[in-house]
């Protein structure tokens, strides 16, 4: 597995992800297939959007159907449909999550099942192990995940443990053609910690390095602050991947600081309560005021459903719990991450990202269109 650069834009670059399940263009945005399904579509509609790599979960797919299970299967692409890349979550942030649920020790983590409350184990081993039985393209490191704000007593000790684990996670890794593996960059917001986790990693070796401890309530100003510092630590020539992010301006300014693959539950978790992303910011289509809009939700849009269903329709089936609404709804968000993935990769490549970033910011304040400013949809054009 490597990563091939084509073109940069200031610390913003475009490349491709090459794997044994096929190649993927980055930037990438990964729809979240937590337990070897997005919630409400089908793979094929998830094809449909244009996604490349999905990603899936080792602390959920261990409880249930059970790693040992989905191997018997044929492995998480068989069972889920799913032939092209997986990256699985090591688990770590699952479990760290638990809270009293949870007993940390320096070999690994016991926990008991939020499911059923029965008792299980993760340490770096098995956490491999299990990514391993379920065919994943992309193994994580199992790291640990401190919840900020954290002393930074607090966070060097948790730094150093993931650095231990990571290099027990790298030994336990079976190395095949076109998989791969990535250490997690942890330190919280303080630089210093940053550096020394980024340059154990290094030293360890992996096909890929993630950066992990963001997005967990520092707010964006803080989480770019941390980005600037922390990308230009990570080798130039090999895959970056911002965890657990974000809104599409948070992948816009991780992309402008080098940041290459992200992963976000909020495009189909938006989805599922009645939020539409578009390219004039975000629409709540429970609100009276789509009851008799018969416009489609974006005039931009390229989803599958493009020009199919009014907002007007969207709002009944929500007014309604209708599923159908949900399962809509999350298409189009996730067919509009892809969309700007698409956007901001093709400016990178022309040199233009600093402009179109300025005019993507300036469309998304500007907030719903008005009925005179609607254009022709692109799908009613030639």
């Amino acid at each position: 597995m490597h990563w091939q650069k084509d073109a940069q834009c200031g610390q913003a670059r475009a490349g491709w992800l090459h794997t044994r399940h096929g190649s993927v263009p980055t930037p990438t945005f990964m729809p979240v297939g937590t337990v070897g399904t997005v919630k409400g579509i089908t793979m094929d509609n998830v094809r449909a959007t244009g996604a490349g790599i999905v990603l899936g979960n080792t602390y959920h797919l261990m409880l249930r159907p059970t790693a040992e299970r989905v191997q018997r299967l044929g492995g998480l692409h068989r069972m889920m449909d799913w032939p092209g890349p997986i990256l699985t979550d090591s688990g770590g942030f699952q479990v760290m999550s638990l809270g009293p649920l949870r007993k940390m020790d320096e070999d690994g983590v016991t926990f008991r099942s939020h499911i059923d409350g029965s008792s299980h184990r993760l340490t770096p081993e098995s956490s491999t192990d299990i990514q391993y039985k379920l065919d994943a393209t992309i193994t994580m490191a199992f790291d640990e995940c401190p919840a900020l704000p954290a002393t930074k007593d607090a966070l060097e000790a948790s730094m150093e443990r993931s650095m231990r684990w990571a290099a027990r996670s790298r030994e336990a890794f079976i190395a095949r053609p076109g998989y791969g593996q990535f250490g997690i960059v942890q330190g919280g917001t303080e630089q210093d910690l940053r550096e020394r986790s980024a340059l154990a990693l290094r030293k360890i070796g992996f096909e890929g390095y993630a950066i992990g401890g963001l997005a967990v309530g520092e707010g964006q100003e803080l989480m770019f602050s941390t980005l600037d510092y922390t990308t230009p630590m990570l080798p130039e020539d090999q895959p970056r991947y911002l965890m657990g992010v974000g809104t599409p301006d948070d992948l816009l300014g991780a992309v402008m600081r080098g940041c290459d693959m992200f992963d976000c539950v909020m495009p189909s978790r938006a989805g599922r309560t009645a939020r539409a992303y578009t390219e004039r910011g975000t629409l709540n289509l429970r609100n009276a005021r789509f009851a008799e809009d018969t416009r489609p939700i974006s005039p931009e849009d390229d989803s599958p459903m493009a020009g199919r269903y009014s907002r007007a329709y969207l709002h009944h089936l929500f007014r309604a719990n209708e599923m159908l609404g949900p399962m809509l709804l999350t298409l189009h968000n996730l067919a509009y991450y892809q969309r700007l993935m698409r956007q901001i990769r093709a400016a990178i490549v022309a040199g233009t990202l600093e402009q179109t970033a300025a005019e993507l910011r300036q469309n998304w304040a500007k907030g719903d269109w008005s009925e005179d400013e609607w254009p022709m949809p692109r799908y009613q054009q030639g």
